[in-house]
């Protein structure tokens, strides 16, 4: 019986480590500190629609430095926007800016916020399932990564970001714009 429970708590630990949705493919395990108004996002938590209008503020624990791509997609979306019952499950990208860095030093909780100057390439694009019968959460998953040092997107990289929004493939953008791994990740849920 111990033996039984010491395995249980471990599994839960190794999945509660990952912030990353499960089957999700990069598997992500350092949090990204992503925060809508005052709420602060905890994997998996729900928001509405309203909550989500506005870009977040995004952080990392301790020093930071250098300079970051952050990405949101949605793992939930349908290639029928019209009738999503009617369409295939598919991802859909909503976000991606370059060049944020650290705005100061860690606050007293240990965060560190990053900012971006700029918008591109992909600027915020809210979270706006539309309603579907029955209802279901969105996981919207936000992704960070190093930005090499002067980090020129590649063709490649950048034909994805504008024609292939619909069903991205995170593994492939990642090859393409020559990014290592995701350094952080974090994901909530939106119903429309």
């Amino acid at each position: 019986m111990k033996g039984s429970s010491i395995i249980s708590v471990l599994a839960l630990a190794g999945v509660s480590a990952a912030q990353t949705p499960e089957g999700f493919t990069p598997v992500v395990e350092q949090k990204l500190e992503v925060t809508f108004g005052t709420k602060s996002v905890t994997p998996g938590l729900a928001f509405a629609k309203t909550e989500t209008s506005a870009q977040p503020k995004i952080g990392l624990n301790g020093t930071v430095s250098g300079s970051y791509v952050w990405m949101l997609i949605d793992l939930d979306a349908s290639t029928n926007f019209v009738n999503p019952s009617q369409g295939q499950p598919t991802t859909y990208l909503h976000t991606v800016i370059r060049d944020f860095k650290a705005s100061g030093s860690a606050s007293a909780d240990g965060v560190t916020t990053l900012t971006s100057t700029v918008n591109t390439p992909v600027a915020w694009f809210a979270p706006a399932p539309p309603p579907e019968s029955p209802p279901h959460p969105h996981r919207y998953t936000n992704l960070l990564w190093e930005q090499p040092e002067n980090w020129q997107i590649p063709a490649a990289a950048a034909q994805m970001l504008q024609s292939q929004k619909t069903g991205f493939n995170v593994p492939n953008f990642i090859t393409a714009a020559g990014l290592e791994v995701p350094i952080a990740a974090n994901y909530f849920n939106v119903t429309g």
